[in-house]
């Protein structure tokens, strides 16, 4: 994947971050994308760039239609254009709620940054790719979103992601012939700092609620990752890829 370009949505730390590092390591250039991260999200701009790739940082709120018309003129005019989009950016309320307490702009919120916002980066960004003949789409859902199941005290964000399940699979029947896939990485619960922690990191440790019996990391996220973005990996498209562990968030929550 070398001299190729990614970016990265919400990747100042967390699973965007050990994203970004990874592809890094294999030689792309990386435009970092932050919301309210700017300290952390210049640091892993060095980082990168100490990799001897190119590295940029661009400050952008994809639950805002402007501001993601903006990230994607930014990011492509950073390096000559985008090749691979990780939709890694998403709002989530961990508190329980049922659909009747939220208010309308926490709706508003869950949609346009789950789904909506997606939607127009990928819009954005597009043209470019079909112009190369080349790109990588990556959308993030959750477990078992392929399903549709009822998923009480997260009507919003499941319907969101859900929606974006189909959007996933639409995509890459529309953007096959141009040289494109897409498809969705479908993560666990993977908390606090596990999402920067490799697997070497976590041996030994154990996680009860997962079946796998330990806990998830950012490196197990990454490695599906640059599977899909992997130039050979250009006949797999349109997939759901959980990387859960076995964990099934709907039943452990109910």
């Amino acid at each position: 994947m070398t001299g190729r370009t990614a970016l990265i949505t919400g990747s100042a730390k967390g699973l965007g971050k050990r994203a970004a590092l990874q592809l890094a390591r294999l030689g792309c250039n990386i435009v970092v994308n932050y919301l309210h991260s700017r300290e952390e999200a210049e640091a892993l701009r060095a980082e990168i760039a100490a990799l001897g790739v190119g590295a940029a940082a661009v400050q952008a709120d994809v639950a805002d239609p402007e501001q993601v018309e903006r990230l994607a003129e930014e990011a492509e005019a950073a390096f000559g254009g985008v090749d691979i989009l990780i939709n890694n950016a998403g709002p989530f309320i961990r508190e329980r709620r049922l659909f009747a307490d939220y208010d309308k702009a926490d709706i508003t919120g869950l949609v346009n940054g789950n789904l909506l916002g997606v939607m127009l980066l990928d819009h954005s960004l597009l043209p470019g790719m079909r112009r190369r003949r080349w790109g990588r789409i990556i959308h993030y859902g959750f477990g078992h979103a392929g399903e549709s199941r009822a998923w009480p005290h997260r009507a919003v964000y499941a319907a969101a992601k859900t929606a974006l399940v189909s959007f996933t699979k639409t995509l890459a029947v529309e953007e096959a012939a141009q040289g494109i896939t897409v498809n969705m990485i479908c993560p666990g619960d993977i908390r606090g700092a596990n999402k920067e922690r490799s697997i070497d990191d976590v041996l030994g440790l154990t996680d009860e609620e997962s079946p796998r019996g330990r806990p998830g990391t950012g490196e197990d996220v990454a490695r599906a990752i640059v599977f899909l973005c992997d130039p050979k990996s250009d006949f797999i498209t349109g997939n759901l890829l959980d990387v859960t562990g076995g964990f099934d968030p709907i039943k452990n929550t109910l």
